[in-house]
C-alpha cells in the first residue's frame, strides 16, 4: 500500500474527481430535463438531448474512471488480468455511449433536414470516436489477448498511454465546443450574449467538465500513485538498466495507466511476489 500521506492525497483527489464528475452528470440531466425538451427517442429535439447526456456520462465520466482504475489501492490485490478486463470494459461502455449519442444526433438532423457534419465540433467529435474505437481495438488486441510479442506491447505502450490521455482531453474540449454551439443556436430570446439562466447554468457545466478532466489527469500522472508492482518495475528499469529491462523500458517509464503493460519473463520472476 502507498504511504499514509500519499494515500490521503490520493483519496482527496479521487473524492474530488468523483464528486465533480457526479455533479456534472446531474447538471447535464438538469439541463435537458428542465431547460430543454426532456429525453425521448422520436427523432425530435428530445432525442438530440441524449447526445450531451451520453457524452458527459459515458465518453467523459466513464472514460475518466477507466483511466485511473489501476490507481485504486483497493484493487491492488486483484490480478492484473482482472484489472485489464475492468479497464477494457469501462472503455467499451464509454465507446457504446458515444456511438448511441452519435446516432441520436444523426437521427435528429435527418428528421429535421439539417445537414450533417458541417461544424468543427462534428468533425472533431467523429474523429475522436473513430480514434477511440481504434485505441480500444488495439488495446484489447495487444494487452488483453496475450498473443502479441512482449517487444510489441512494450513499444506500443507509450503510444497507448499518450493517446488515451490525449483523447480524454480532446473529448472534453470537443464537448465544450458542443455545448457552446448548442447555446448559441438554441437561445434566441434572450440570446446567449445576454447571459440568461440557462447560459450561466451550462457555463458552470463546462467548468465542471474542465475541473473533472484536470483531476483525472492529475491522478493518472502521479508516479507515486501507481500500483506497487509497477513502481518496482519502474525503479528496476531506471536504476539497473540491464538488458532484460531494456525490452520493457518504454512501457515502464510511462505515467499513465501503463499498468497494463506485460513485463518480460525475467522481470516477472523478479517481481512475482510484488504482483501477488
Amino acid at each position: 500500500m502507498m504511504a499514509m500521506e500519499n494515500l490521503r492525497h490520493f483519496l482527496a483527489a479521487l473524492t474530488a474527481a468523483g464528486a465533480v464528475g457526479f455533479v456534472a452528470i446531474i447538471f447535464v440531466l438538469r439541463w435537458v430535463l428542465h431547460f430543454k425538451e426532456g429525453l425521448a427517442w422520436d427523432g425530435g429535439l428530445a432525442e438530440f438531448n441524449w447526445h450531451p447526456v451520453l457524452i458527459v456520462t459515458g465518453f467523459i465520466f466513464l472514460q475518466g474512471i477507466a483511466i485511473i482504475v489501476y490507481r485504486l489501492p483497493w484493487t491492488w490485490q486483484c490480478s492484473k488480468l482482472m484489472m485489464k478486463f475492468i479497464h477494457a470494459g469501462l472503455n467499451l461502455a464509454a465507446f457504446i455511449f458515444a456511438i448511441i449519442s452519435m446516432v441520436a444526433v444523426f437521427d435528429f438532423h435527418n428528421a429535421a433536414k439539417i445537414p450533417n457534419m458541417y461544424s468543427l465540433h462534428s468533425w472533431l467529435g467523429l474523429t475522436a470516436v473513430i480514434l477511440y474505437g481504434l485505441q480500444l481495438v488495439l488495446g484489447v488486441g495487444l494487452y488483453l489477448i496475450p498473443v502479441a510479442p512482449v517487444s510489441w506491447r512494450a513499444a506500443f505502450m507509450p503510444i497507448h498511454v499518450y493517446s488515451g490521455l490525449f483523447l480524454f482531453t480532446s473529448v472534453i474540449a470537443v464537448a465544450l465546443m458542443g455545448i457552446t454551439e448548442k447555446l448559441i443556436f438554441g437561445l434566441s430570446n434572450p440570446k446567449y450574449k445576454d447571459s440568461p439562466p440557462e447560459a450561466i447554468f451550462v457555463n458552470v457545466l463546462g467548468v465542471l467538465l474542465v475541473v473533472f478532466g484536470a483531476l483525472i489527469l492529475w491522478i493518472a500522472t502521479r508516479t507515486s500513485w501507481k500500483r506497487p508492482a509497477d513502481q518496482i518495475l519502474h525503479s528496476l528499469h531506471t536504476n539497473r538498466g540491464g538488458e532484460d529491462n531494456s525490452k520493457v523500458g518504454p512501457a515502464l517509464s510511462e505515467l499513465g495507466d501503463g499498468a497494463n503493460a506485460e513485463p518480460d519473463g525475467d522481470v516477472r520472476k523478479r517481481n512475482s511476489k510484488s504482483e501477488s
